[in-house]
């Protein structure tokens, strides 16, 4: 990601503290930090002073990242001259919370990445009291449910990063490079929204790349020549103040969908708004990625790739050899962000299943993506017919004309309110509106709107 990492001794020094915490400074307004998480600093006062001792209450560092790689923060700024919200002090005490809980899990684990939050060192450390067994749990139940100003902040990330999306509908052309169309969707966020980052490296495949489904590394840079006939999948997401935005956009390079292009785009489509219909507090998210599954397979069938019963070919755990990744994960200052797996919250060990980001139970404030695909991914689909509990429901004949078509996945970015949920994200999603946006029509459309 593109967060600068940042320890908790340097984020005090940022603001003038000295790397022993001591001293005459001056500290960060209260309106300048994040209101979700309570810092108490206690100040000694010069014995000069009027008062010998003082307490100041401070909102913020929620920032701090959960996960690998030791502490985050965006980058603060620097209060305005002459503004002098602290007070001078001969000595600091700052009590340094860290860490994870006990129990099963591992201490500043982030469940998603498996990296290890590093601890606080510095020297002098010694003589502050130190618990590593709180604030870690804390901060990460802080970041998965947004405050006011936090949703705001995505969905402007959202807004500009859809216009984006469609700028690079309009203007992709057989023969260009899929680069060209990551170089136009990073300059249009940067230019005209003022987001400097992108939210992790762009994934631009065309034809077979479209199945790969963290393309656009090193490796793989995005530097394939779109063809005539192929499917793009373009998942591009722009980051404005440490927060994130994920949109995964998939459509013809040549503007116009054919037979079985049309077919599986329906297919991911309709799956994608059911589970933003049945998305409310309560639910339980694997229900919903079961959910995307079966009608998957549903359309399969329609389509005549499989034949069977949609319970038998469940019991196979067929669905997962078409969506072989989770549903979606939480979004927020990192694009797979933290709390999947707080304490008590267990993984399910079933194909598909096992790669879900969370398992929890939706409740109001949290913002996750939504984005089933469906994929012909060559090594997966030989390994289903070399089974005989999955062969049994294919018909090879037409699978063989869906041999090197890529894949479809749609990503929309949601927000679970009070009664349904909120569609953050902006971007032409039927057949009809996409046709038209890369015909170069402005013409609006109008957005998916489920429950609110």
């Amino acid at each position: 990601m593109t967060h600068g990492e940042i320890s908790p001794c340097t984020w005090f020094r940022n603001w003038g503290l000295t790397g022993e915490l001591l001293g005459s400074k001056t500290l960060p307004p209260k309106n300048l930090l994040h209101p979700s998480l309570h810092l108490r600093i206690h100040f000694l006062e010069d014995p000069s002073g009027p008062d010998d001792k003082a307490t100041t209450e401070l909102q913020g560092l929620a920032a701090l990242d959960a996960g690998g790689g030791g502490a985050r923060a965006s980058a603060p700024p620097r209060p305005r001259s002459g503004t002098r919200p602290g007070s001078a002090c001969a000595s600091l005490h700052v009590t340094l919370l860290l860490g994870e809980h006990g129990g099963g899990h591992r201490r500043g684990v982030n469940t998603d990445s498996g990296s290890i939050c590093r601890e606080a060192s510095f020297e002098g450390i010694s003589k502050f009291n130190v618990n590593n067994t709180i604030l870690h749990p804390e901060i990460v139940e802080c970041r998965v449910f947004k405050t006011d100003m936090e949703l705001e902040v995505l969905r402007y990330t959202n807004r500009i990063s859809s216009e984006a999306h469609r700028e690079v509908m309009k203007a992709v052309k057989v023969g260009m490079k899929e680069y060209e169309m990551e170089s136009l969707f990073e300059h249009y966020c940067y230019s005209r929204g003022g987001m400097r980052h992108s939210s992790y490296t762009c994934i631009c495949g065309s034809g077979e790349n479209s199945a790969v489904l963290h393309y656009g590394h090193a490796g793989a840079p995005n530097d394939r020549t779109i063809q005539d006939g192929d499917m793009c999948l373009f998942d591009m997401g722009g980051e404005y103040y440490c927060f994130s935005s994920d949109i995964t956009c998939s459509f013809p390079a040549n503007g116009k969908f054919t037979a079985d292009q049309k077919a599986i785009y329906e297919a991911v489509l309709r799956s994608c708004r059911a589970v933003m219909s049945a998305m409310k507090p309560g639910v339980w998210w694997p229900d919903l990625h079961r959910l995307a599954d079966r009608i998957h397979l549903e359309e399969l069938i329609r389509i005549g790739i499989l034949s069977g019963s949609i319970d038998a070919m469940s019991q196979a755990h067929l669905g997962a050899v078409f969506m072989p990744h989770g549903l979606g994960h939480f979004l927020g200052i990192d694009v797979h962000d933290v709390g999947g797996y707080p304490e008590g919250v267990e993984r399910i060990d079933e194909p598909g299943l096992r790669n879900l980001r969370t398992t929890r139970h939706l409740e109001p404030g949290m913002v996750l993506t939504v984005e089933p695909g469906i994929y012909f991914i060559d090594h997966l689909l030989d390994e289903a017919l070399a089974d005989p509990a999955c062969a049994c429901f294919f018909n090879r004949e037409v699978l063989q004309r869906f041999r090197g078509f890529g894949g479809v996945r749609i990503e929309e970015d949601v927000v679970v309110t009070a009664s349904g949920m909120e569609l953050l994200t902006c971007v032409p999603r039927t057949v009809e509106e996409i046709e038209a946006c890369m015909a170069g029509s402005d013409k609006a459309f109008t957005p998916f709107s489920g429950p609110k």
